[in-house]
């Protein structure tokens, strides 16, 4: 399969599938976006012409290339469009049922060697797969979001997925001008799973009241140099969709304690407390809202930053044990796919593997809780 001279088609033209569908033909290639809400297909276009027109502003395209870019953009408004494509992407709503019947119906619309590829964040790609007779053509492709600025995307294979697909797959989004890692289809993938305990953790250390959402915040950017702290990152991406990762990254683990989703993000959640999409999250985004100070004390702020750092660093060593990725490659995505100042187990080591694992055993000490268990392999590094 020739992808170079097929139709990229992207199902879904809500935000991330508009990026995707810009991504690809600002890369040379026809595209059919298609979504079942006509008034969303419209905004969709709508949102790539104004996005075209900001980057002419900025001087980064010409307004021939943006024409020539954005006439690669063909609407579509049936799912039978795609019939000649040589890759579907689906970017729908993150609901297993929803995405199966999805892939039902393209199963009987794309010819045989047309690749099914799945966006989803935390769901199972084989479990998306199992809804078609051909699972060897269905394939994880996991962008981040905004997909046209974030350098890393996930390729995960389902259990069935052939090498030929995964070859295509990254392949072609390498031609995309994207960094690539391959991960296994567990829960989170790596950046979502590896980088639970910078959400749950810094809301654990919140209801213990030990500081306040902008402390916790001001530790993480000020000691760690992280460009945003959870809580602000948190209402960026939208409590809605972390607090959905949140819990499927829980249940499919079997409801393992280190992922266990809290209360307060639930009840974010439920009052609809998104982020900045809404006004309101932890944060209040209205005209005028007061900004909250952080308490700007060192000993506290190293205290939180090291507990934080120190689960997302064993998550990362548990990821590299459990063969999820290879070293290089949880480095990779942690550093491009979230923006980490540097890989987790870099940090590690840089810090002492032994003060780490010092400090999770000093936790699951006082707590008495299998949520700060230290990973057998950090354990092994710190004590050989």
């Amino acid at each position: 399969m020739t992808t170079t001279h097929s139709p990229i088609a992207v199902a879904g033209a809500g935000t991330m599938g508009s990026d995707i569908a810009r991504l690809a033909a600002f890369s040379g290639f026809r595209v059919l976006l298609y979504d079942s809400n006509a008034e969303a297909l419209e905004r969709s276009y709508e949102r790539l012409s104004k996005s075209a027109d900001a980057l002419i502003e900025k001087g980064k395209i010409s307004r021939v290339k943006a024409d020539e870019s954005l006439k690669n953009i063909t609407k579509v408004n049936s799912l039978e469009g795609f019939s000649n494509c040589g890759m579907v992407i689906e970017a729908i709503v993150e609901e297993l049922s929803v995405k199966q019947d999805l892939f039902r119906k393209l199963e009987g619309m794309v010819s045989k060697d047309c690749i099914l590829a799945t966006n989803t964040s935390s769901i199972s790609v084989t479990s998306i797969a199992a809804a078609c007779s051909l699972t060897s053509r269905v394939v994880g492709i996991h962008f981040f979001n905004p997909a046209h600025l974030m350098p890393l995307v996930e390729i995960v294979p389902g259990m069935a997925t052939a090498p030929s697909t995964v070859e295509t797959a990254v392949k072609l989004i390498k031609s995309w001008g994207k960094t690539t890692v391959k991960a296994k289809d567990t829960p989170g993938f790596i950046v979502n799973r590896v980088a639970r305990p910078f959400y749950g953790e810094a809301i654990r250390i919140y209801e213990e009241g030990i500081a306040d959402f902008a402390t916790i915040d001001w530790a993480m950017k000020e000691i760690g140099g992280f460009k945003m702290g959870p809580f602000e990152l948190m209402d960026f991406i939208g409590n809605d969709i972390n607090y959905k990762v949140t819990e499927t990254v829980w249940t499919q683990f079997f409801f393992d304690p280190r992922y266990k989703p809290s209360l307060t993000q639930k009840r974010l959640y439920e009052a609809g407390y998104w982020g900045r999409k809404k006004g309101r999250g932890y944060y209040d985004y209205s005209p005028g809202a007061p900004i909250p100070e952080p308490k700007k004390e060192k000993k506290l702020g190293e205290e939180i930053f090291l507990r934080i750092l120190s689960m997302l660093i064993n998550e990362a060593y548990e990821a590299w044990y459990y063969n999820i990725a290879t070293r290089d490659e949880l480095e990779t995505a942690m550093t491009k796919g979230v923006n980490y100042p540097k890989g987790l187990i870099q940090w590690a080591e840089e810090i002492g593997v032994s003060k780490v694992a010092d400090k999770l055993e000093q936790l699951q000490h006082t707590y008495n809780e299998d949520r700060y268990r230290p990973s057998l392999l950090l354990k092994k590094q710190a004590r050989p």
